[in-house]
Order: C-alpha cells, then structure tokens, then sequence
C-alpha cells in the first residue's frame, strides 16, 4: 500500500506529537504560583504576538479578509479558548497523562460529528481506526476511574476540552479559511488572550506578584514552543488533510504524554497503558495507510 499522507504532513506530525505530548506534565510546574487563567492569558499572548512578529519578518501579510473573522472567531471560542482551558484545568485535577487522553478523545469526536452532522462517509479502514481509537481511550480510562470518581470535574473539562477542540477545527475547516497557517494561528491565540486576560482579572490570583524563574522559564517554554510551534503544525495539518484524518493521526500525543508523566511524575505506565500504545499504533496505521494495494 502507499500513504496518501503528504511527506510536509507526516514531518509536521512528528514535530506535533513530541511538542504537544511533552507538554502535559509542565502544566502542573506553570500553574503552581499562578491561576490557570493568568498562566493562559499569558501564554496565548506572548504566542500570538511572536507569531504575528515571525509572519511579518517572512513578508507576509497580517491581514485576515473580513469574509473570514466571523469562522475564525467562532472556532476560536470552541477550540483555543475552551481548550486552553478545560484541558489545564483537567491536568490539575487528575494525572496530566490520563487529562491528555481525555482531550485527545477529539479524533473520535471529531469522525463522529463528520460521520452524523456534515454527512461525511467513513470507509473501512477509517471506522477501524476510530475503534482502535476508542479502545485505547477505555483501556487508559478504566484503571484510572478512581481518579475519576474523586475528580469528577476533571473527567468532564478533559472531555469537554476534546469536544471543544473538535467543533473549533471543523466549523473552521468548513468555512475553508484561505490563510498562511502562521497568520491563522497568530490572531487566533490574541483573540483567546481577550477572554483568557479578563478570565484572569477575575478570577485569577487577585494581585500583583512576580512568579520564580522556573515559573516564567515554564510559561516562557510552553507559549514558544507546545503552543505557537505546536498549533502552527496543527492548524498545516488540518489544511493538508480531512479532520478526521488530521484528528486520528495526532493520536500519539497522549502516548508521549503518559510516557511523559511517568518519568516527570511517576503517574502509572503498566499493562494496560502499554496496550492502548499499542491499539494508537494500529489506528495510527491504519489511517496513514488510506492508499490502494
């Protein structure tokens, strides 16, 4: 069989897995001095602003047509800001292993949502791929429902951070945004920095303070690289291929995190998280290989 998966696609994934998946287990390290909203607002503007900055230095340009402001902020809400969010708040509440499978539950989301609301028809081989998927989430999420059980809240922001990322990605590949990645991605975490920076007013740490170096160096970390080079992959990706394609081949990410979590906080990696590698693997398979024998 050949892969229909560009080779620009398949390098960006690779980027996108190690990036994102490394990143979970920082989350706890950002947000132990400061709120998850003053951690985020800064984060999403500091990646906004440096993106916008590299974009300019390459000549192009940061102008959005006005035809697609409407899409980009609807999916912004969906996907960056509910998130940013849920997804940090999850990683709080339960193991940052277990919150990165929860909100990578997004490629299953996303084919269903394809399959039932936009009409799209799953082949063989995709629906196989949705059901290794599924059956690597299961076999993360049953020897972890204890966690749950005590952190309900923490199961549902995970969920609701997939679902969230899912809707965003597909009203904006839908509304079929004719824009460099890079520009896309710059305005749509400046966009996330408005809801986020009055979020952190609000309810954030309630005053002035400046955070240890390890903090800003963290913070600093995850704006730069997970969050601007990691949604520049991803927002490419979507471009190249179908959502639910795009959505299945990032299934790895939360097989790096849970490697990731284990070695930065010794969160559980037995039989069981070694089986739902195994079933990602598969799916991830089975999607890269969508060609004719």
């Amino acid at each position: 069989m050949r892969s229909q998966i560009p080779p620009r696609a398949l390098a960006l994934l690779v980027v996108l897995t190690l990036v994102w998946g490394t990143n979970w287990p920082l989350f706890a390290f950002a947000v132990r001095e400061i709120s998850v909203w003053t951690f985020r607002a800064v984060a999403v503007l500091i990646a906004g602003l440096s993106l916008l900055a590299v974009a300019r230095a390459r000549g192009l340009s940061l102008r959005i047509p006005r035809a697609y402001w409407v899409t980009i902020c609807v999916a912004t809400f969906f996907y960056l800001v509910i998130w940013n969010i849920a997804s940090t708040y999850a990683a709080v509440l339960i193991p940052s292993g277990q919150a990165a499978v929860l909100g990578f539950t997004m490629p299953l989301w996303s084919a269903l949502i394809s399959w039932a609301v936009l009409g799209e028809r799953m082949n063989g081989r995709m629906l196989l791929g949705v059901l290794f998927g599924g059956a690597a989430v299961l076999l993360l999420m049953l020897p972890s429902l204890q966690a749950y059980v005590s952190a309900p809240l923490g199961f549902a922001l995970g969920l609701g951070a997939g679902l969230g990322w899912a809707i965003g990605t597909l009203i904006l590949k839908r509304g079929q945004v004719k824009v460099p990645a890079i520009v896309l991605t710059g305005w749509q975490l400046l966009i996330t920095a408005v809801p986020t920076t009055i979020g952190a007013f609000v309810l954030g740490d309630g005053q002035w303070f400046m955070p240890s170096w390890q903090t800003i160096a963290v913070v600093a970390y995850i704006a730069l690289v997970p969050m601007s080079v990691g949604n520049v992959a991803w927002f490419a990706i979507v471009g190249m291929l179908p959502v639910n394609v795009a959505g299945l081949s990032s299934i790895m990410v939360p097989m790096v995190a849970m490697v990731s979590g284990a070695l930065v906080h010794g969160e559980p990696l037995g039989l069981s998280q070694w089986a739902a590698m195994a079933c990602c693997g598969v799916s991830l398979w089975l999607v890269m290989l969508r060609g004719r024998a």
